[in-house]
């Protein structure tokens, strides 16, 4: 199994809180890798919310590549962050040339495109560039996104957060989330890694989805380009809530009904039954099975939880108005927001969607068995 965490609040903080939150998790994780997401950025990114940053791990040479591939497209640095880092890394963390976070002034010709066109051509750049590194294994590219940093190694997630250190560096987010991971492959890939980001889409999951392969073969057939790499089982959860959104139209309460639709008497009882029952048929292939427990975030700043009909993996909410986490364990909890009301503690069952949204006041909980707010 591995080990979650997320956090949302009012004032940015640094990656090192949940980092400190996994490590008092860690008989759930071996230590084999950590990932983080940020967004919602403070520091010096908070005055360039619109600026594109690139985040990745890069040899000296793919640097140089990188750096003319971007000049040919117009790019200019705005801002970056240098890692100074010890020459010698600690156990069980690669030695690499250099960490990558790279904010970039937009093309002049990109000043009149609407967001939906900017979009499409970013993650068009980021699998261009993903492409690149693969081929010539000198760069691996985990986002290329406005107000977005992802950062993913192998090793201890402590021991990686001070090794880069997160606590020094201008790195503060709103909203964090970070998997410590247990090594389930012979070889670690990054790509491999927890959170998953998608076009402002990211989710992050502890279990195994064996209906991998036909969720893979649906979305593949979409003719998006961002539905590519799966070298996760739970890559395909942002996919699903990229696709919900972007394609379909709907909202997060939406999301439990695509991965783990109602049947029998729940499902043709139910208030919007015949919608359901559409759905259900219509993206049957997305079903997934578990047992997963997944963290979520949206372009909105919303920050959700759910967990499938087994709910085998764990999950608790708690927090307080301003700042709230999502932990696999309530230790996690304890060490990033010791002075909470604890018996406001939340865990959600399967039938749940835990929301705290961008305003970070609350807990709203949305049950399948509810009637859904319908789109227009």
């Amino acid at each position: 199994m591995c080990r979650l965490f997320a956090i949302t609040s009012e004032d940015p903080v640094s990656p090192m809180v949940a980092l400190e939150a996994l490590d008092v998790m860690r008989e759930g994780h071996d230590g084999s890798g950590v990932g983080l997401f940020l967004r919602d950025l403070g520091g010096p990114f908070e005055t360039m919310k619109d600026a594109p940053i690139l985040s990745g791990i890069f040899t000296e040479a793919g640097l140089r590549r990188l750096d003319v591939k971007m000049m040919e497209k117009g790019f200019i640095t705005k801002y970056k962050i240098s890692f100074k880092l010890d020459k010698t890394p600690p156990a069980g963390v690669p030695k690499r040339d250099v960490y990558l976070i790279r904010a970039y002034e937009y093309p002049e010709d990109w000043e009149d495109w609407s967001w939906e066109r900017k979009q499409a051509e970013l993650t068009k750049i980021r699998l261009e560039l993903r492409a690149m590194g693969e081929e010539k294994k000198d760069m691996i590219v985990f986002s290329f996104w406005p107000d977005v940093i992802m950062i993913k190694e192998i090793g201890d997630p402590l021991t990686v957060g001070r090794y880069l250190k997160l606590d020094a560096n201008d790195i503060q987010a709103r909203i964090i989330m970070a998997q410590g991971r247990q090594n389930t492959n012979y070889a670690i890939n990054l790509y491999a890694c927890h959170p998953f980001f998608v076009q402002g889409f990211s989710t992050m999951t502890n279990g195994e989805n064996t209906a991998f392969i036909p969720i893979r073969e649906f979305l593949q057939k979409r003719g998006f380009q961002g539905y590519m790499g799966f070298n996760s089982d739970s890559e395909v959860f942002t996919h699903i809530l990229h696709y919900m959104q972007k394609e379909l139209g709907l909202g997060l309460e939406f999301y439990k009904h695509i991965i783990t639709p109602l049947a029998g008497e729940a499902l043709s009882s139910h208030a919007n039954a015949d919608l359901l029952t559409q759905l259900k048929h219509s993206c049957r292939r997305l079903i997934i099975d578990g047992p997963n427990c997944v963290i979520g975030s949206l372009p909105d700043h919303s920050l959700f939880m759910v967990q499938d009909r087994k709910k085998l993996r764990p999950g608790v909410i708690g927090g307080r108005p301003g700042v709230f986490a999502y932990s696999s364990e309530i230790c996690g909890l304890d060490s990033a927001i010791p002075d909470r009301d604890k018996s406001k503690d939340f865990q959600p069952m399967y039938l749940d969607t835990a929301i705290v949204g961008p305003d970070r006041q609350e807990v709203q909980i949305c049950r399948q068995t509810e009637r859904l707010h319908l789109p227009h």
